[in-house]
């Protein structure tokens, strides 16, 4: 009988206590998770509609909801040391969770894919001096995407070990030399930091409307959160490690980005650091910060495919490697907007999730539960939410989704237990 290599990402069962990691490894990875450019652009944002007393509010604000959010999930992922897809089974149905393992994973390739794009464009325009433009990507560009996605696969491919490891690299030094940058780009203004936000702020956004960029720039990725929690060690570590990792992970992106943006125009650190004659350094801490939540995603992208079509992780994640670096520029120029509105469609999948082991927490501790095909309240939940996220013109749109989601699915467990 051949040797069977066990599954060290125990991609379809529970992580066994032999699996779990130290707290402090798992701060790292969670805390790289949220080293994301996309939220120093939404700090762009925030500085150019809130003064500084508000930008802090909304930080705290959409910190506390978000995690609420991610923080629960942590305590559900590590509680059961399920993945989310596993999760999905219990609240969703065996054949139900292909819809939220769909959603995650196109969410998290795209993503996966514009990163790579973040990273070689801005690159090949600084270090090769080429034109970049919507229409043209000279064969270079091409080339800088092609090694990334490559590097950052391989990684990926090897599971949470890997990740683990470019966490404990990457995360001290985007902390370290991105925090030094700033301090130098504030230094060298000619106003403090608070009155440099008050000039430059035009009053168009609200503590509340800033709370919303706050949370809605990372629910997506958040929604992933059991994936990577599920190796704590029990479940108040998965939850304490998920909100402290988050809640300065998400505040110094947007540090980073709304200092740029009010000292050099820019919208993240990569602009700061150019402005002060620091380019290699703007390269690295570039190239770092993407990689730690590429990597995340496309583990959770192969994750989700695995759980659909059945095939091993690392073959999903090599295809969803594969699909988002050749698709890279096109989704940069092409699909962001259409990946903010795919983020609005998470929230309702994790809602589900948490309401659902809260109210049936025996069988997603257990192993022997008979699974239904398809919960069709779950899949209601989700599809209402997500359009109601969409659409609804108030409020914060992920809450509004997560808010019908759960009274879908409440309406549904109470049908059922009438029958």
């Amino acid at each position: 009988m051949a040797y069977k290599k066990p599954d060290v990402d125990f991609t379809s069962s529970r992580v066994p206590m032999s699996g779990r990691k130290s707290d402090i490894s798992m701060f790292m990875v969670m805390l790289g998770f949220t080293f994301f450019s996309a939220s120093m652009w939404a700090g762009q944002n925030l500085a150019a509609g809130l003064n500084f007393g508000q930008f802090i509010g909304a930080l705290i604000l959409g910190g506390i909801i978000l995690g609420a959010y991610t923080g629960a999930l942590g305590f559900i992922g590590a509680k059961t040391g399920l993945t989310l897809d596993m999760l999905s089974h219990r609240s969703f149905g065996r054949k139900g969770s292909w819809l939220p393992s769909a959603m995650i994973s196109f969410t998290q390739m795209g993503w996966f894919g514009v990163g790579l794009a973040m990273f070689a464009i801005p690159v090949a325009k600084e270090l090769l001096h080429l034109d970049v433009t919507p229409d043209h990507m000279p064969y270079q560009g091409y080339i800088l995407v092609a090694v990334a996605g490559l590097l950052m696969t391989a990684s990926a491919y090897y599971g949470i070990k890997s990740l683990t490891i470019i966490s404990w690299i990457a995360v001290p030094l985007v902390g370290v030399l991105g925090t030094v940058a700033m301090i130098m780009a504030i230094k060298r203004g000619d106003s403090t930091l608070i009155e440099q936000f008050n000039s430059i702020n035009d009053g168009s956004l609200t503590v509340v409307a800033g709370a919303g960029l706050v949370i809605g720039s990372f629910v997506s990725g958040g929604t992933a959160t059991p994936n990577f929690a599920r190796f704590s060690r029990n479940g108040k570590i998965g939850c304490i490690v998920t909100v402290v990792a988050f809640f300065l992970g998400n505040s110094l992106m947007f540090f980073f980005g709304a200092s740029s943006s009010i000292y050099v125009g820019g919208n993240d650190i990569f602009e700061v650091m150019l402005n002060l004659n620091l380019f290699y350094m703007a390269v690295l801490v570039l190239g770092l910060n993407i990689w730690t939540t590429n990597d995340n995603a496309l583990y959770s992208s192969g994750l989700g495919l695995c759980n659909i079509f059945g095939l091993s992780k690392k073959t999903m994640v090599l295809i969803a490697g594969i699909i988002g670096t050749v698709s890279a520029v096109w989704l940069y120029w092409n699909f962001c907007g259409w990946l903010n509105v795919l983020n609005c469609t998470l929230p309702p999948i994790g809602a589900i999730l948490i309401i659902s082991y809260f109210m049936n927490k025996n069988e997603y501790l257990a192993d022997d539960v008979k699974i239904e095909t398809v919960n069709w309240a779950s899949v209601i939940g989700v599809v209402l939410g997500a359009v109601v996220a969409n659409l609804l013109p108030w409020g914060i749109a992920s809450i509004n989704g997560m808010v019908v989601a759960i009274i879908c699915y409440m309406a549904g467990y109470a049908i059922k237990g009438k029958k």
